[in-house]
């Protein structure tokens, strides 16, 4: 036999072993609820680093975007993941009667800031002093809170239109933001670095980037819902402390607009001021949870008027795969 036959018989048995192996694998779409960025890496590095595929899944990163409703794509059955927002789109969905459930929250911290110009405000209550350029969602949701906690006025909010023109042009505007966005918008085109307040840090309790699923997955499937929590655990640990490099590829990939230095910036960011790991997770592992936190946060969100009182939310989400401390050791 020829040296060529012999490679090319390695290669096919190699490509049968691949093609064997892919075909054992179960497919899965997990559908982000924004353009690829480092804010979803650790999905990213559990795709690259073969995570999910050891333990049994062919995952599929679906990005989000303007014209993009993954979450609609979840409840018509067309994926199977989905990353959701915050805890009020599970109390939401309690309401709704609507049978998404929360089984891990990537973020123990809202990444939503207010950005204020240096030495405008030396503490989150100083904000009230200024005008607030916030969204329409924003005011709906944790400006409320920030009204009943702090007593901010709506007559301080002027609408943000996701320009930061507007702020850049005047002191007395504080802005909304993304910890890792909207303040490296600033220091690179404004010139300035900005004071920034982290929402989180001052009450507002919420889990942020839930891994969300349909009871019915839960139910037939719960192996496959097992290897996605887990290996999404594995996947932030590896992405945030270890070699992250094949991950930023792949964002790039998705997302054109993205860049190396952007990613690096919101990396750090996440770590410093421990958007991941922090809280819950530092003793159970990224991705936890706990019922006091969302006891707590949702008290607060009746206070605040933004959820009625008396509503069974516990449907929205479940303890069953999360707080196990998978990936810890890989700091």
């Amino acid at each position: 036999m020829t040296l060529n036959r012999v490679l090319a018989g390695l290669a096919l048995a190699a490509t049968t072993s691949t093609a064997a192996l892919a075909a054992d694998l179960t497919p899965v779409t997990f559908g982000t609820n924004w353009l690829a960025q480092a804010e979803h890496g650790g999905y990213y590095q559990a795709v690259a680093d073969g995570t999910y595929a050891a333990c049994g899944l062919d995952v599929t990163i679906q990005p989000g975007g303007p014209q993009v409703n993954n979450r609609a794509l979840l409840l018509a059955d067309k994926i199977q993941f989905h990353m959701g927002g915050d805890l009020l789109q599970a109390f939401n969905a309690a309401k709704e009667g609507i049978p998404v459930v929360a089984v891990a929250a990537t973020f123990q911290k809202h990444p939503q800031v207010i950005i204020a110009h240096p030495g405008k405000a030396e503490s989150f209550e100083d904000l009230k002093d200024l005008t607030l350029l916030i969204g329409d969602n924003g005011f709906a949701s944790y400006y409320q809170w920030m009204i009943a906690d702090y007593g901010f006025t709506a007559e301080q909010r002027q609408p943000y239109t996701f320009n930061p023109a507007p702020f850049l042009a005047n002191e007395d505007f504080a802005m909304q933001g993304f910890l890792s966005s909207e303040p490296y918008v600033i220091e690179t085109e404004g010139g300035f670095t900005p004071d920034v307040f982290l929402i989180a840090d001052a009450g507002y309790s919420t889990y942020a980037t839930t891994i969300e699923t349909m009871q019915k997955t839960i139910d037939e499937s719960p192996e496959v819902v097992k290897c996605f929590v887990d290996g999404s655990a594995i996947g932030w640990y590896n992405y945030l402390y270890n070699d992250n490099s094949a991950a930023n590829e792949m964002i790039v990939t998705d997302n054109p607009d993205m860049s190396l230095d952007k990613l690096d910036y919101a990396v750090e960011k996440m770590k410093s001021v421990g958007i991941v790991d922090s809280g819950d997770a530092l003793e159970l592992g990224i991705g936890a949870m706990s019922d006091e936190k969302i006891a707590d946060f949702y008290k607060k969100m009746v206070n605040a008027g933004v959820i009625e009182d008396g509503l069974d939310y516990s449907a929205a989400y479940t303890l069953e795969f999360t707080n196990q401390k998978v990936g810890m050791d890989l700091k």
